[in-house]
């Protein structure tokens, strides 16, 4: 994975051939019966055996001899089809501005969706899958490298690509302005007329007078009764 041919694996080691711990781990991690593997188990390794064939710097590690590595070169007749991933937070901006590197100082592509998915599995847990028409690339002057079974390119501009439709954007709903009822002005030596509340009066004053109709009329019985 490091030594000989980290491009089966989607890793891409720099010109000194470290790559990125995390990385590694990840990638080690998709291996059938890795999952398991951590960073303390590769420091535990290198710490307890001598002469380990691998050396970490900070977070990155590389194999001791590492001029086996393939040789990044120039792609003179690149598939046809090559693919690559953005995240999916970023793929509106893709769609305008093109692709650039993600995590790296290149774009890296791959000649299969299954590896180009993989590997951008490591950065989104939902990339979004990219395909790459070389042929309008290269006319639009895009130069392709080459490393084992990995190409990479400094950008692809618009028009060289295409994927899956956009996403919609949520349109943002604005708050219905509630009419608000003119507040009649009042004019000098004038009233405003409230035929509800006139009609609420009446009622309430057509109550009352009922109420001491029956009251007057109990109490001259009540009166006739103490004379007898």
């Amino acid at each position: 994975m490091l030594g000989r041919r980290p491009d089966e694996f989607g890793l891409v080691p720099g010109n000194e051939g470290y790559v990125k711990i995390k990385s590694l781990l990840s990638a080690v991690n998709e291996e059938e019966g890795f999952k398991y593997v951590r960073r303390f188990h590769i420091d535990d390794i290198i710490s307890l055996l001598p002469d380990f064939p691998l050396e970490i710097a900070d977070s990155h590690i590389r194999a001791k001899d590492f001029d086996n590595l393939p040789k990044q070169v120039i792609a003179v007749n690149p598939p046809k089809l090559l693919y690559t991933f953005v995240r999916k937070n970023g793929y509106s901006f893709v769609l305008e501005k093109g692709i650039h590197p993600v995590g790296g100082e290149m774009v890296v592509l791959s000649s299969t969706g299954n590896m180009a998915e993989r590997i951008g599995k490591r950065f989104d847990r939902s990339p979004v899958l990219l395909t790459v028409h070389t042929g309008k690339a290269l006319e639009a002057g895009v130069i392709f490298y080459t490393s084992g079974e990995l190409y990479f390119t400094v950008s692809i501009p618009v028009g060289c690509f295409t994927g899956p439709p956009p996403p919609r954007q949520k349109e943002e709903r604005k708050p219905a302005d509630k009419q608000k009822e003119p507040v009649p002005k009042s004019m000098p030596g004038s009233y405003i007329l409230n035929i509800e509340a006139d009609e609420e009066k009446k009622v309430r004053t057509n109550l009352q007078r009922k109420r001491k109709e029956v009251d007057w009329k109990k109490e001259r019985k009540r009166a006739s009764r103490i004379k007898i």
